[in-house]
């Protein structure tokens, strides 16, 4: 059987969807909800869009409702208004504004990058009992786990190698902090080369996503409240991504009742470099 070509051959049903101070574009594709057809719902992270997800998608879509949308800071997602809200609260009123729109329950929330911390940050919502049945995290952290993981090792003498180890994976973290210099760095090199490597156009995406940074980094205050989660959970770590130690999933046990690891021998985009093993480990979790 050919495999579909996710730029060309899949069957795509786009709407907007208007919600605190953005147009939101949503995307689905394969088949039609019902019931006994699992809904899957990919949330992105920086500097991508909904694209990202396409190689997997096409993967998935003979047997999943899937449905992905450009975070309202990359691709075809607008803000109605300047400057726009991106804290951590209204990202994740945008994943149930999505949600309702699609008409969908039962759904395995996915998220990679921005769209794992998004999603940790849902499925501790009241809201996520009656819409979402598990959820995948890929190389995003819950913020609030990994504010109390860095301060745990900082009062263990014995574990600041781990602390070092991830603070210098972090630096990045630092540079987009800083005014005007990351916006330039993006426009003069760093998205052409980002876009080569990721094989398609990424426009503005790396410079509109530098938002998500600003608005939540260090501001513990707005944070949507901590929650035990219930749902089955499974957190994808790659080994070999540079931005994320596998340490980081210490803890998570103390505050996740049903936590599956899953450790893969890959990087950072794993779901865009191998996305058959992607969709391989979304249909084995019972998606849905």
């Amino acid at each position: 059987m050919a495999r579909l070509d996710p730029l060309d051959a899949l069957a795509e049903r786009r709407r907007n969807v208007d919600v605190g101070g953005a147009r939101l574009a949503v995307f689905e594709y394969g088949r039609q909800p019902a019931a006994g057809v699992p809904t899957l719902l990919l949330v992105h992270g920086y500097p991508d869009d909904h694209r990202v997800f396409l190689p997997a998608i096409a993967e998935l879509a003979t047997t999943h409702h899937v449905v992905a949308y450009d975070t309202r800071n990359a691709g075809a997602s607008v803000i109605v208004g300047s400057p726009g809200d991106f804290g951590l609260a209204t990202l994740v009123d945008d994943v149930f504004a999505v949600l309702a729109a699609v008409g969908a329950s039962a759904v395995h929330l996915v998220g990679h990058d921005w769209g794992s911390i998004q999603g940790w940050a849902a499925v501790q919502d009241p809201r996520a009992a009656a819409l979402i049945s598990r959820y995948t995290s890929i190389s995003g952290p819950d913020l609030r786990h990994f504010s109390r993981w860095v301060r745990s090792r900082y009062r263990s003498p014995r574990a600041w190698r781990q602390l070092a180890g991830q603070l210098l994976r972090s630096w990045y973290i630092g540079a987009f902090l800083l005014p005007v210099l990351p916006e330039a760095a993006w426009r003069l090199f760093l998205t052409r080369r980002y876009g080569q490597v990721a094989k398609r156009d990424v426009g503005d995406d790396p410079v509109r996503g530098l938002a998500l940074y600003r608005s939540n980094m260090f501001a513990a205050r707005r944070w949507p409240a901590a929650a035990r989660v219930a749902m089955p959970v499974q957190v994808v770590v790659p080994r070999r991504d540079p931005f994320l130690s596998p340490d980081l999933v210490d803890g998570l046990e103390t505050w996740v009742d049903d936590l599956t690891v899953v450790p893969v021998d890959a990087g950072h985009w794993w779901p865009a470099t191998r996305p058959a093993e992607f969709a391989a480990l979304l249909r084995n979790a019972g998606a849905g």
